[in-house]
């Protein structure tokens, strides 16, 4: 049986890695994404948010696709963030056609991310609405939601975007705003 590219990505993230490959810097893990889905994140990238609204699945798998893949495939670079606005388009519209309500719980979160990675205090604030709704990553959400109500962006991305650091930043990374 052929895989639809939707389905290898949802087998990929929820069958073969465990969740610890979710949330650790691993070597192994990026260089495994990168071999297996660089092509298609490439291929796909330039599609409308319209083409990944078509099923919850597939919003979802797109999702994981321009939002989680990218900060393995480009660990450490600015292009880590470069598809992140399409990973928040597609989630916000697949929010607004309640598509994330026919996804298991586990499977919900990731199509959330994309609101917890946002540079945008409305949409941080959508975060910390869906993950307490959805009663998980709450203090995280809250969070990311708090360092953004601060300065409005995420400064340990700052070295990597070349951006100056304003003040009060390097303290926060400091204190464990890093992610």
């Amino acid at each position: 049986m052929l895989l639809t590219w939707t389905d290898e990505i949802l087998r990929f993230w929820f069958d073969e890695l465990d969740s610890k490959d979710w949330w650790n810097k691993n070597d192994a893990t990026d260089e495994l994404i990168t071999e297996r889905f660089f092509e298609l994140w490439e291929e796909q990238k330039s599609r409308t948010v319209d083409d990944f609204l078509t099923a919850p699945e597939t919003a979802l798998a797109a999702t994981i696709l321009f939002d989680q893949f990218p900060r393995n495939m480009f660990r450490d670079s600015a292009d880590a963030f470069s598809t992140d606005h399409l990973a928040q388009q597609i989630a916000e519209r697949a929010v607004d056609l309640e598509l994330d309500e026919k996804l298991p719980e586990e499977q919900r979160a990731f199509l959330y991310m994309p609101f917890m990675h946002a540079e945008d205090i409305q949409l941080q604030n959508k975060s910390v609405t869906l993950f307490t709704r959805l009663g998980s990553n709450q203090k995280f959400a809250n969070e990311h939601r708090d360092v953004i109500a601060e300065f409005g962006r995420f400064p340990h991305r700052n070295k990597i975007l070349g951006r100056q650091f304003r003040p009060g930043e390097q303290d926060a990374i400091d204190a464990g705003a890093r992610w």
